[in-house]
């Protein structure tokens, strides 16, 4: 009996912290609440830039240009870090889709735009992803206007493609970098942020 207590207390502490950091990963933001987890980017760069925009101005335009498929008010997560230079924030668009991003902190401008799909199993799960894609395709015409609906669908789906299973696979266009995080199980993400462009030698 000892010894079940024993092994018992020793493997708690790592169930729970492994349920823990699951949960950080697995669970979307749930509307009116501003204490959700969810994952940092392990992609989004130290000292990178930021956009010239502000999320309400994105959020504006994003919802002008896809009537039919709009993302809600964002609301903020609480960072453990005080000291942290960024403040995030998400949107939940249904129970396995969210929006999120990263801005700096003061002034508020975008460092990191996001669409996460948490796949799901089933006779849904077709319709789920390529709802996913959809709105990935959306987020990027944002920052490619070049690019029609018929262009960005297949091209969010080659970057997802060439992406599978890596932490992170990224695509430079132009001063931005379109990037897909494969979290497996845990969730796909689909970024977009700034490139910080180095000056042209005189």
């Amino acid at each position: 009996m000892n010894a079940a207590k024993i092994l018992l207390s020793l493997a708690l502490p790592a169930l729970l912290m492994l349920a823990g950091s699951k949960m950080a990963f697995a669970e979307p933001p749930v509307d009116h609440s501003g204490t959700e987890e969810m994952p940092k980017a392990p992609y989004l760069l130290a000292g990178a830039p930021t956009f010239e925009t502000t999320l309400v101005n994105f959020r504006a335009k994003y919802n002008e240009a896809n009537p039919t498929q709009q993302i809600g008010e964002f609301r903020s997560i609480n960072e453990k870090a005080a000291n942290s230079p960024l403040t995030r924030a998400a949107s939940k668009i249904n129970e396995n889709l969210y929006a999120s991003t990263a801005l700096e902190k003061g002034t508020g401008k975008i460092k990191t735009l996001q669409i996460t799909y948490l796949p799901i199993q089933g006779a849904e799960e077709k319709a789920a992803r390529t709802l996913a894609i959809s709105y990935m395709a959306n987020l990027m015409r944002q920052f490619d206007a070049t690019l029609t609906t018929e262009q960005s669908v297949p091209k969010v789906a080659s970057l997802i493609q060439k992406g599978k299973g890596q932490q992170y696979y990224q695509q430079e266009v132009g001063a931005v970098r379109f990037v897909v995080s494969d979290n497996g199980e845990k969730g796909l993400t689909f970024a977009v942020e700034p490139v910080k462009l180095a000056l042209a030698e005189p």
